[in-house]
């Protein structure tokens, strides 16, 4: 199987040895899109493994990449033409050699054929802005209290830096990124929380339009959503970037939702590392929850999973955002990269 450990090997060097039969569906001639994703596969190969220097026996070294590409390629066959929901947050998002490498996960995943859809929030980048103007944030159960003033500044970061900075990413990495928020064709449209007069804007999801983003997808694109929504007077709210993820996962049909955190997974005890639980299914994860297993900031995100699966996904998972490459043993390899959870 893939690993973290076995993603080090040089580039594949220039060869017709290791051809996959892409679909795209742009009216343009099938040489064109066979070069376009040739591009597009050696870009992305070359951003994600590091080249080694002074190899002893090169033709091991290529004997083994060989292996790791064959081993791939029934998890390739199982996502291609699938569409694949990955929420991007947390540690994946402030460091910026764990950027690097979702980056070049996501456009590798989108070279091979599976249709990303990729949402983000943008949480500690906010929070700088809003200190440069000496506004303090402050968070109510979790969630930001979000004034007018505030959700200025939310939405000229998310949409305004965070968004674009992460398309401009994608695009040097030789893949087609558009960037969108919610408010963008109404993918989605807001509604106030419950708890309004204490989070000010701060909304929920009240309907989901993807009209917009199947075309993108389906002619190989990555749309980059960020996670602000209006609601229907055209007032902005910053909305949670699960919720988001989950709501256009299920109104895309998606396969399988990726939620990138700052944990290992669902633990089977909180204190023990080791005891990751790798796969587990809705009843699963409701006695966690009832026993007091799954609690605090993770609850909102098991939630997030099953709401998703009651609404037809097929898979979702929580993954360890802290570890490289996390996406490519997730969806490319059986050891995954965390909690898989299943109807």
């Amino acid at each position: 199987m893939l690993s973290a450990k076995t993603l080090q090997f040089t580039p594949l060097v220039k060869s017709n040895a290791f051809t996959l039969p892409f679909q795209n569906t742009v009216p343009i001639t099938a040489k064109f899109k066979l070069n376009t994703k040739r591009t597009c596969l050696k870009s992305s190969l070359h951003s994600l493994i590091t080249p080694e220097t002074n190899t002893k026996d090169s033709s091991t070294s290529a004997q083994t990449r060989v292996e790791i590409l064959s081993e791939a390629l029934p998890f390739i066959q199982k996502f291609r033409g699938k569409t694949i929901v990955v929420k991007y947050g947390g540690a994946a998002m402030k460091s910026e050699a764990l950027q690097a490498s979702v980056i070049a996960d996501i456009v590798l995943l989108s070279c091979v054929g599976i249709r990303i859809v990729f949402v983000h929030g943008g949480g500690p980048e906010i929070n700088q802005w809003l200190g440069k103007l000496n506004i303090q944030p402050n968070f109510l159960n979790g969630l930001r209290v979000t004034d007018a003033s505030t959700m200025e500044i939310v939405s000229m970061v998310l949409v305004g830096k965070v968004n674009k900075h992460l398309v401009a990413l994608i695009n040097k990495a030789g893949a087609t990124a558009v960037g969108l928020s919610g408010i963008d064709g109404r993918i989605l449209t807001a509604r106030p929380s419950p708890y309004s007069s204490q989070l000010g804007f701060v909304g929920e999801i009240a309907s989901v339009d993807p009209t917009i983003i199947r075309p993108l997808v389906d002619n190989g694109h990555i749309p980059v959503i960020a996670s602000v929504a209006a609601d229907v007077e055209g007032q902005s709210y910053n909305i949670n970037a699960d919720t988001a993820a989950g709501e256009l996962a299920a109104a895309l049909g998606a396969e399988k939702l990726i939620l990138l955190t700052d944990v290992a997974g669902i633990l089977e005890n909180r204190e023990d590392m080791g005891s990751l639980v790798r796969e587990i299914d809705i009843r699963g994860v409701k006695k966690m929850i009832e026993d007091g297993k799954i609690a605090g900031g993770m609850i909102p995100k098991v939630n997030c999973c099953v709401r998703s699966l009651a609404q037809g996904v097929k898979t979702t998972s929580i993954i360890d955002g802290r570890l490289k490459h996390s996406l490519l043993l997730e969806i490319l390899t059986g050891e995954g990269a965390g909690t898989m959870i299943t109807g």
